[in-house]
């Protein structure tokens, strides 16, 4: 699919168009982060070298268009490890899952390939570390997610959910424990530290993570959308709905100034009565939506009259994760390439 023309803009550059001008600001960074690239081309790359069917336990990442291509080339998703037979193999999805999900795939005797993200696991391994360490870890998340059930099943007695600020100012905790606060990776920014520092003040011994939970594209796509929707009249959010970082866009982009948002997962879900009184929409995209989609939505908007794109770059990002070991082993042993980009691909990566 051709790309739709556009010129780059300073984030300081944004300006009100002039009454009879229809124009899109894209945000800069959008779509495919550094974890979900991994998942997505390690079940490609599985099926390419193993052939199917790939078992995929949940969904490798949280998205449809994804889900329902790799399952026409052959994945099967299930939501247990049970659903896969005796000793086929399954690939763990980008969200990570709890050492009871490994343990029931060594006893099924299944090949597993954990595409976990790494920013994730990085999560899991502070959660055990706390917890060895004798700390009420309290983490900061939405129940129901697989990243939050995968990091609380590392240490379940030590882990106290709190999934907004209501419940923050509620929890109750050992003052004799020590304590302290860990985050789901796709959270709003703003909306985590609101709840950490009503913890913070109900709890001043409470201790901070080494490091900031919230993944690094999670933050670039908040800050993106944040500087394009003062001047949006509508942003248009491409993810779908189980998406928690696609539906924190949309939030984001309403506490910030955007008139009106919507999340969609495909163009033909836009609605053309969103466009009264529109004379700039924003559009932007989750970390687990190939671009494409966000090209289809452009397209579109240029039927509509909105022909003048400008993207607006916040970051840079150049970050990829290597193929998870249990597959670039196999491949390495077939002769077959390791890498997780093709060759020439269209800028250099720093590869972890």
């Amino acid at each position: 699919m051709p790309t739709i023309p556009r010129k780059r803009l300073d984030p300081e550059d944004i300006r009100k168009p002039r009454d009879a001008e229809q124009r899109v600001l894209l945000a800069a960074p959008r779509g495919y982060c550094a974890g979900v690239d991994r998942a997505v081309i390690a079940v490609e790359r599985a099926l390419e070298h193993y052939g199917a069917p790939i078992y995929v336990r949940k969904e490798i990442v949280h998205n449809r268009h994804v889900v329902e291509t790799l399952s026409e080339r052959g994945a099967v998703f299930v939501d247990e490890t049970d659903e896969v037979p005796q000793g086929a193999r399954v690939v763990f999805s980008a969200h990570g899952v709890s050492p009871a999900v490994h343990a029931e795939a060594a006893e099924r005797e299944l090949s597993t390939i954990d595409a976990t993200c790494p920013l994730v696991t990085k999560v899991h391994r502070e959660a055990v570390r706390f917890a060895r360490d004798g700390y009420r870890i309290l983490l900061v998340g939405h129940a129901g997610h697989e990243e939050v059930e995968g990091t609380m099943g590392e240490a379940p007695e030590h882990i106290t959910l709190i999934q907004n600020p209501a419940e923050a100012r509620t929890v109750e905790v050992d003052p004799d424990e020590p304590l302290v606060w860990i985050s789901q990776t796709t959270l709003s920014v703003d909306e985590t530290m609101e709840t950490v520092n009503i913890l913070r003040e109900r709890f001043p011994h409470l201790q901070d993570p080494p490091s900031d939970d919230i993944c690094y594209a999670t933050q670039n796509r908040q800050v993106a959308v944040k500087k394009i929707a003062p001047e949006a009249d509508l942003v248009l959010v491409v993810g779908s709905a189980n998406s928690s970082n696609s539906v924190r866009l949309v939030e984001v982009a309403l506490e910030h100034g955007a008139k009106a948002a919507h999340r969609i997962d495909f163009a033909r879900e836009v609605d053309e009565a969103w466009f009264h009184d529109v004379a700039t929409v924003g559009v932007t995209s989750g970390a687990s939506v190939p671009e494409p989609l966000v090209q289809d939505l452009l397209s579109l908007l240029g039927d509509y009259g909105f022909t003048s794109v400008e993207e607006v770059v916040t970051a840079e990002e150049d970050l990829m994760f290597s193929l998870p070991r249990e597959l670039r082993k196999d491949l390495k042993a077939a002769g077959k390439k390791t890498a997780n980009k093709p060759d020439g691909a269209d800028r250099d990566h720093r590869i972890i």
